[in-house]
Formats: C-alpha cells, sequence, structure tokens
C-alpha cells in the first residue's frame, strides 16, 4: 500500500500539485490520466524517489518494493536472457526459466535469448527493459507507457499478465483500451488535484463532467443569491422597521464565500485541411516485392488500391513490414519489383513515428512549422500553433524542450497546414495523452480524404478501419472488412509468437481448444451475468445516492447560512437517510462481488488449465 499525503508541487509559475493526496491500497490497479504537461510525469518521478514534492510526503510499509520501467536503455550482460535475470530477486537469480517467460510474451524468441541485447532494435530494449522490471514482482508496478513500441500480440500478452499480477499497478499508457482492460481504478490529476474512482476512464471523465456542471451550477446559484441579497440590502437600508432583517443579510453576505469561476480547460481540437479529389483511386499498388535480403522476403506479390474514404489500418507484429511497406507507399523505398502508382492530384501527408528526431532542438515551434511549409505566413503558424494547444508564448518554445507529447503534436501540426487528400500515419498515437488521442480519432473520422495506418492500439482500429492490410504468418493479405469482422474471422491465435506455456496436449486440436474456451466463457456468462447485473444496480444506485447527497449538502449550507430551521431540520433528516442508503448499498456490494469472486473461480481455473495446454 502506498499513500501520497497532501503534497505540492509546481515549476516556476506552472503549479502541479496543489495538496492533494491518493492512496493505493493492496491490490488494485490504478491508471494514471491527465493531459501532458499536467504532472503525470512528476508524480511518478517523486514516488520513485527521482523528485521531491515542495510539501507534504510519500509513505509505505517498511519492505516495500517498488518496480519502475526506466526510461534510460542501459545493459550489462552479453545476452538477453542474462540481461533479463539482472532483474530477479537475489535469491532467485539462477530461475532462468521465470525471466525466458516474460520474454517469450514480450516477443523475444528461443534464439534471441542467446543473442547480444545491443543487436536488437530500439523496440525490443525497451521491451528488455521491461522484461526486467516483471520479473522483480515488486509490491508496486510503475508503467510509464508500457505499450510503445509493443505490437499487437505482445500488448494482449502483457494485458493478460498485468489483469492477473496480485500486487499493485500504477499505469500511465495513451492506449485507453489497454488501461481499460488493465485496471480497477482511475487516478486523474486535474486542476491541481488527484482523484481516484473504481471503474475504467469512460466512468472518470463522466465523474469529472459531472462535478464540474455541479459546480458551475452551484456558482452560478450563489452568484445569483448573493445579488439578491445585495439588491435587498441596497433597497431596504434606510427603511428602520426592516433594519434586524438588513443587518442579518449583511451578515449572511459577510459569510459567504465566492466560488471562482472555473478557467475553462483548452481541448486539442483540430482538423486536416482537405484537398478535394475528383477521381475513384488516389493510389494503385501492383505486385509489389520487397526484401532487405535475398533469403528472407518481407512483401510478396502484393497488390492494393486506395479510394477516398478508405480507412486502411496495417496491423501485425513488430519485425515483419508494416513500416516497410509505409515506405515503399511514401516512396522513401524502392521495391525490389512491382509499382506504387499515386494518380494525379493526389497530395499526401505522412507522419513517421521515428520522425519526432527529426525536429531542430534549437528551433521555435513556430519556427519549425514555417520550414515545414514556406508558402504560409506567421499568422497561419500560429493558428496551428493554436489548435496543438501551443498559444501565445508557448509556440516560441524551443524543440528541446518539449515533451514526448508536445513534440508528437507539433509533427501532428506540420500536416495540418498543407491541403492533403491522402494520409499515411505510422504510430501517430505514441506519446499522446488520452484527450489527445480522442480528438485525434474525431479528426481522422472527419478526414474526407483516405488514411493509412499503421498502429497496434486497438481502439483506433476498432474506430476507424474499415479494410485492412494483415501481415500473418510471415505472408501479407488485404482484408476486406473492420477490425471486429477480422477478430470473429481470423484473430491473432495462430499467429501469436508470445505463448509461453507448456506443449498442447495431443488429445486436442487448437480449433478444439478455442471451441472449449468459448464454451467456458458461454456458460460463465450464463452464471454470472445475473449477479453482474445486480452488482452494475447497486453501483449505479450508489452514484445517485453520493449525487443526491452533494445536492442536498448545498441546500443543507444554503438553509443554514439563511438561518432556515424548518430546511434544515428537513435537508438533516434526508442527508441522514441517504447516508445510511449509502452505507447498506455498500454492504450490497460488497456481498454480491464476494459471491461473484465465488462463482469466477472455478471458470478461471478452467480456463487457465486450457492456456496450460
Amino acid at each position: 500500500m502506498l499513500s501520497i499525503e497532501s503534497i505540492v508541487k509546481g515549476f516556476g509559475n506552472q503549479e502541479l500539485f496543489d495538496h492533494t493526496s491518493l492512496q493505493i491500497n493492496p491490490g488494485e490497479r490504478v491508471g494514471l490520466v491527465g493531459r501532458n504537461g499536467h504532472g503525470k510525469t512528476t508524480l511518478l518521478n517523486i514516488i520513485a524517489g527521482i523528485d521531491h514534492p515542495d510539501d507534504g510526503k510519500i509513505t509505505y510499509p517498511s519492505g516495500y518494493r517498488l518496480g519502475i520501467l526506466p526510461q534510460k536503455i542501459q545493459f550489462s550482460q552479453n545476452s538477453v536472457r542474462d540481461e533479463a535475470m539482472t532483474g530477479l530477486p537475489p535469491h532467485e537469480r539462477d530461475q532462468y526459466w521465470k525471466a525466458e517467460k516474460i520474454l517469450a510474451g514480450l516477443g523475444f524468441s528461443d534464439s534471441d535469448m542467446d543473442r547480444d541485447p545491443k543487436e536488437f532494435s530500439g523496440g525490443f530494449q525497451v521491451r528488455l527493459n521491461l522484461a526486467k522490471v516483471l520479473v522483480a514482482e515488486p509490491d508496486l508496478l510503475i508503467l510509464d507507457e508500457p505499450t510503445n513500441y509493443l505490437d499487437i500480440t505482445s500488448i494482449r500478452w502483457i494485458t493478460q499478465f498485468l489483469t492477473a499480477w496480485p500486487r499493485e499497478v500504477l499505469l500511465v499508457t495513451h492506449d485507453r483500451g489497454f488501461m481499460d482492460h488493465v485496471v480497477t481504478h482511475i487516478a486523474g490529476i486535474h486542476r491541481c488535484k488527484i482523484r481516484k474512482i473504481a471503474g475504467n476512464t469512460a466512468k472518470y471523465y463522466d465523474q469529472v463532467a459531472q462535478d464540474e456542471e455541479v459546480y458551475e451550477k452551484t456558482r452560478q446559484n450563489e452568484e445569483k443569491r448573493k445579488k439578491e441579497i445585495e439588491t435587498f440590502i441596497t433597497r431596504f437600508r434606510a427603511k428602520a422597521r426592516l433594519a434586524s432583517m438588513v443587518q442579518s443579510r449583511i451578515k449572511t453576505l459577510e459569510k459567504q464565500q465566492s466560488k471562482e469561476k472555473l478557467e475553462k480547460l483548452k481541448n486539442l481540437a483540430f482538423s486536416f485541411n482537405y484537398l478535394p479529389f475528383a477521381g475513384k483511386q488516389l493510389l494503385r499498388v501492383e505486385k509489389l516485392n520487397f526484401s532487405y535480403t535475398p533469403d528472407r522476403p518481407l512483401i510478396h506479390h502484393f497488390s492494393l488500391t486506395v479510394q477516398p474514404g478508405d480507412r486502411i489500418g496495417i496491423i501485425g507484429q513488430n519485425g515483419k513490414g508494416k513500416t516497410t511497406l509505409v515506405k515503399l507507399l511514401t516512396r522513401q523505398l524502392d521495391p525490389v519489383s512491382g509499382t506504387v502508382t499515386y494518380n494525379p492530384g493526389v497530395s499526401p501527408g505522412y507522419f513517421e513515428q521515428t520522425n519526432v528526431s527529426s525536429l531542430n532542438d534549437n528551433q521555435t515551434i513556430e519556427e519549425t512549422l514555417i520550414d515545414a511549409h514556406p508558402d504560409f505566413d506567421r499568422q497561419a503558424a500560429r493558428n496551428i500553433c493554436g489548435a496543438m494547444m501551443f498559444e501565445k508564448d508557448a509556440a516560441l518554445k524551443k524543440i528541446g524542450v518539449l515533451s514526448g507529447g508536445e513534440k508528437s503534436r507539433v509533427m501532428l501540426g506540420k500536416l495540418l497546414l498543407a491541403p492533403l487528400n491522402l494520409l499515411l500515419l505510422d504510430e501517430p498515437s505514441n506519446h499522446l495523452d488520452i484527450e489527445a488521442c480522442d480528438a485525434f480519432i474525431d479528426a481522422l473520422n472527419a478526414f474526407e480524404g483516405a488514411v493509412i495506418l499503421v498502429t497496434h492500439n486497438e481502439m483506433f482500429l476498432h474506430t476507424l478501419a474499415n479494410r485492412l492490410v494483415v501481415f500473418k504468418q510471415d505472408q501479407i493479405k488485404l482484408f476486406e472488412g473492420g477490425y471486429q469482422e477480422f477478430l470473429d474471422k481470423d484473430g491473432w491465435e495462430e499467429t501469436t509468437e508470445t505463448d509461453t506455456a507448456q506443449p498442447r496436449s495431443p488429445g486436442l486440436s487448437k480449433k478444439a481448444l478455442r471451441q472449449k474456451k468459448s464454451e467456458i466463457i458461454a456458460e460463465r456468462s450464463r452464471v454470472i451475468g445475473p449477479i453482474q447485473k445486480k452488482i452494475t444496480g447497486i453501483e449505479d444506485a450508489i452514484e445517485a445516492c453520493e449525487i443526491k447527497i452533494k445536492s442536498v449538502n448545498e441546500s443543507l449550507l444554503t438553509a443554514s447560512r439563511e438561518g432556515d430551521g424548518d430546511d434544515i431540520q428537513t435537508f438533516s433528516k434526508e442527508l441522514a437517510d441517504l447516508e445510511a442508503r449509502v452505507e447498506a448499498l455498500f454492504l450490497d456490494l460488497e456481498q454480491e462481488t464476494r459471491k461473484l469472486d465465488s462463482m469466477n473461480q472455478p471458470f478461471d481455473n478452467q480456463l487457465k488449465e486450457l492456456e496450460r495446454l
């Protein structure tokens, strides 16, 4: 268990935390959300002891171990296996199979185990860093963007791994779907405070919006009431027979504390500049072949026609050729054979995941945008800066001082200036926060041109893709349909190189295992469905009571200020009844949750046994 008590932290004129607290209880998996620049990384650094609060403290039990995914790549061993084993506790340093199991789950093959870590790409080196943290089995696992550079199958594996994690997790990720699958609670940094709720991101953001709406309505009512009192005082101050009433109103006014109007938080909200295109085909790929070495073809005999309105997702495991295909489509690479033909009038825009490193650290954001499109004036560049949340003097920040998320926004800003009708995007969501990802999806949905997108974010694929280019089983093929159709018809089971368990039983085929798994899941849904429905009903009732309690509290406060005895008595009784109701509901919730866990256990055991097979 970890407790953050009334911490204060700021940098210069920017206040990040204002006497705010957070507690992570045993077994909780907490997703940390908040806008870029609002303190997520700073909070992780404070917990890790890398940074310190200006006031307040962090406490946890003696012997409580933190496991933190380091951003710095540094290896001391000559093999992947040995490097991963450095994360094992001292008394387990010889248990190499634990390291191998984690490594396999993260996409390392058997032949990779003896290779030098320095031979691998940056993405696989990040995975190795992650493996060293996971094998340590700390009490609190702190993960900052663990899915960057992971492919879909690895993300699915780590989702299952973290869901089964028996201790605490604190997770920061831009992948909203991944977070919702893993966490039990959301802790949000909002207006310099941290608030934790049970549930997923949707529930958290709904609650924040609801609270802000209640605050604003209460503020407006209080302002209206204040003006009414002031008008009464002004009108009747001179009337002797009303002197006592006037004095009472004056005292009420003196005691009343005005609520500050909430500053409107700017959201990333933008649209791509569409260049009309009258043709039926933007791009035609015919019989494309490519390989870096003759003995390992990446792309073989691939053809594709891109039409206006297409949303094409390129999916598959890392190292199979997704980025290579995009580079062939953008003509950064020449094919061994075959053709890539753009029709006249096509204006493409390209976002590459590694292009952030191409930015000039000594330029300002404004200068970067102007250099990218010299035909556009300074005002046009400033407009894009505003859309990317770099308003006023923020547009004059040097690239070198920006965070990863801010640099990604600059790269997106470069795409917004020129009119386009074809977007080719390679992992554009890395380093964007959840709010920015939501705005990005909205912008892509509204874009009238075609989109070709490489992503491992399954929420993006579910929301956007109407066609797929699939790298699977060392082949590339076109799937005509959305991502859910792909999962229903093909899925990832046959291609998952992340299986870490024992050999399959010869008595059951893969198809039979999948069928058995479906039967168990269906039966579990039938058995526990009514209980889950009851739990949801109890949670909704608790939420409704809490909203009502807040409203009654406000009414009771108003009655107290006005000295209205009848209302005070009425609201006090209503408040007591509501609090008793909430307490009873929580007891019901605890009882039903225990029942659900008990009924779930046999099904979990059956599914684990199938995984072993």
